[in-house]
């Protein structure tokens, strides 16, 4: 009898029987790549689930998955999925006391922790989490003197599913039959930039129906090549790693480590990938940086045909008609420049490329774009399961996020607040009814908290995270984070934090990049000692102004812009840090969190001071605390009011 493909366990089943000798995922293990196939998959993850049930794993249970993309975690949450379990992703790099709050908050009974550090991490928090009953391990270096009493190995669990399995043969196929699509798949805690973090109930119909109307819309097939690399917490890995591959078939490829993934994304060639703009950012500071180290010949025959790409890349993408000559300059271009450097980018075979999770830099969107790389942005949240928005092929904009996906209805609130409802939107947040209500209405329209609009072509436009929007002193609206892209597109600058509202005029804080920093500063002579010396550097404030004078002068050429230049700045001592609670786990800005913490800075942005003393808390990777301090120029600028001028 055939099985409906429902849940994850179900598809898993249904790809063993049609792809069974086709590759399913991939590892790379001291250099080699280790593949299974769709059969074998099927079988690690029944020996894995039945393992669960001899330990006294129940229907509804959750399982904590701690560690960085790994089969073996993949396999986790398909096996818990199989007897009715609910997996529960923590993020990799969270901290011992934020992973104790999702393990208390979900009443996590079994983790799969990767290696010995994140063992370390449960160990640590293990007494104050009542529910824990277990703790299984993947990686078994460093494990060997540590209480095999209180910890699993991985193998071993295995190996008791298969003595379960033969004396209970039936029990797997079963519970997997026992599966329904309202079931509960998933529990996922978003990043929390506004306070605690939030765990999104979702179920099967949820993710796989998205999964399958993005499969769809972009017509992506069983051979397509993807590297999961983005946390398994994380949403977007969840739908595109995981989800898109059950429903469709294709190969997922887990890289050797954090430090490989360049190397790795070069080895295997992606057909389909997905990055956060950071990543995209961070590709693009790597290439100006090799360009600036490159012969002179090197730089400015890269100019030229950059020049060439902007101007026709993007319309032979979107399979517009272009002058014979333009298309032979591109051409060229793709020998001598394009080609190289998409292999360089690990971007060759690329057909497919998408960007989420906060909005692209234009012009980073258009240097993508303009290489034949196709890139393309969606709009989507956490309880959307992903997909809100999406872009129809030649219909590719950078100040849009396309149209709403399919199945996906959008409106706009009287407030300009964006509203969508879809067959994924999630089913509650875990244990909190209040928020619940508060997000998600009777008739299941969801609240984004982002602003937006509609424009003329059917497509939505995002102009900032609503509580964010707002005024300056002359009534001029102020949208923080289209400021702060604009400066991030500067292969120097890493992060960017804007104020305006309610003040008299925009003024910003800047990270510096500190590879591409460095990179400068050895070219030019400039010597330091650390990040915090550099930063200070009044050659390296001179490089910041530059880019935010050109900045101005971009934002004066547009009318409703115009009075967001940026009239005073400062560079940080340190590093906006997700451990310092200044970022998310995604890298977002906790906007507000950062204008408290450095109230004393924002206060002398808007004063005539030149200089502000600071000292700053900072924690460090084994879980110490310390302090930095110094004394913060504060620069002035001069902005444009002749419009024609500036344009």
């Amino acid at each position: 009898m055939a099985v409906k493909s429902d849940t994850f366990p179900k598809l898993l089943l249904e790809n063993a029987r049609r792809f069974g000798d086709r590759p399913a995922i991939r590892e790379k293990e001291f250099g080699i790549w280790q593949t299974w196939n769709w059969r074998q998959v099927a079988d690690e993850v029944r020996a894995l689930a039945c393992g669960f049930a001899a330990r006294g794993f129940k229907r509804g249970d959750r399982v904590a998955i701690v560690g960085d993309n790994r089969p073996r975690l993949y396999w986790t949450m398909a096996a818990a999925q199989s007897i009715g379990g609910v997996p529960v992703p923590t993020y990799q790099d969270a901290v011992a006391e934020e992973i104790q709050y999702v393990l208390e908050h979900a009443e996590v009974k079994f983790v799969v922790a990767e290696d010995q550090e994140q063992v370390d991490k449960i160990l640590d928090v293990q007494e104050r989490c009542p529910s824990l009953r277990e703790i299984f391990f993947d990686d078994t270096r460093g494990m060997r003197k540590y209480d095999q009493s209180r910890l699993i190995d991985f193998e071993v669990l295995q190996r008791e599913g298969r003595e379960f399995d033969q004396k209970n043969p039936d029990y797997f196929v079963q519970q997997v039959e026992q599966g329904k699509g309202e079931d509960v798949a998933i529990l996922l805690y978003t990043s929390g930039t506004t306070g605690r973090p939030k765990g999104v109930v979702l179920t099967h119909d949820n993710v796989l129906i998205t999964a399958r109307n993005g499969i769809e819309f972009d017509h992506l097939t069983q051979d397509e090549e993807v590297l999961a690399y983005l946390p398994m917490a994380w949403v977007g890995d969840h739908i595109f790693s995981y989800a898109q591959s059950y429903v469709s078939g294709f190969c997922v490829s887990c890289p050797e480590n954090a430090s490989t993934v360049m190397h790795d994304l070069r080895e295997i060639g992606p057909t389909y990938f997905f990055a956060p703009p950071p990543i995209f950012e961070s590709l693009l500071t790597n290439v100006m940086i090799r360009m600036e180290d490159a012969a002179r010949i090197s730089q400015i025959i890269f100019t030229y045909f950059m020049r060439v790409a902007r101007s026709v890349g993007p319309k032979i993408l979107a399979k517009e008609a272009v002058s014979i000559k333009d298309k032979w300059l591109y051409k060229l271009g793709h020998l001598l420049v394009y080609g190289p450097l998409k292999n360089t980018l690990g971007m060759s075979r690329i057909q497919l490329a998408y960007t989420a999770g906060e909005a692209i830099g234009p012009d980073i969107f258009d240097f993508y774009r303009s290489l034949g790389i196709n890139i393309k942005q969606l709009y989507g949240q956490t309880e959307a399961s992903v997909n809100v928005t999406l872009q129809p092929d030649g219909e590719v904009y950078p100040d849009t996020v396309g149209k709403p996906a399919p199945q996906v209805e959008i409106k706009i609130a009287d407030d300009g607040e964006v509203l969508y409802r879809s067959p994924g939107v999630f089913q509650c947040y875990f244990k909190n009814e209040a928020e619940t209500r508060e997000i998600k209405t009777e008739e299941g329209w969801v609240h984004t908290g982002d602003a937006g609009f509609i424009d003329d072509r059917g497509h939505l436009k995002i102009i900032d995270r609503a509580k964010d929007v707002g005024k300056l002193n002359d009534g001029s609206i102020f949208a923080p984070k289209y400021v702060e892209n604009k400066l991030k597109f500067f292969p120097h600058i890493k992060e960017v934090v804007a104020f305006g509202d309610g003040r008299d005029y925009c003024a910003v804080m800047v990270n510096i990049d500190m590879e591409a920093v460095a990179n400068w500063a050895e070219r030019n002579n400039i010597s330091y000692a650390s990040y915090q010396e550099l930063a200070a550097r009044p050659e390296v404030y001179q490089l910041i102004e530059d880019g935010v004078s050109k900045v101005n002068e971009e934002l004066a050429a547009d009318p409703n812009l115009a009075a967001s230049q940026i009239r005073r700045f400062l560079v940080l001592h340190k590093e906006l840090d997700a451990d310092d609670g200044e970022l998310t786990r995604t890298r977002k800005v906790r906007r507000r969190f950062i204008a408290d913490k450095y109230r004393t800075l924002v206060d002398a942005l808007y004063s005539d001071k030149k200089s502000c003393f600071i000292e700053t808390e900072v924690a460090f990777e084994d879980g110490r605390t310390g302090s930095i301090s110094a004394d913060l120029q504060i620069r002035d600028l001069n902005v444009y009011t002749d419009l024609k001028k500036a344009s």
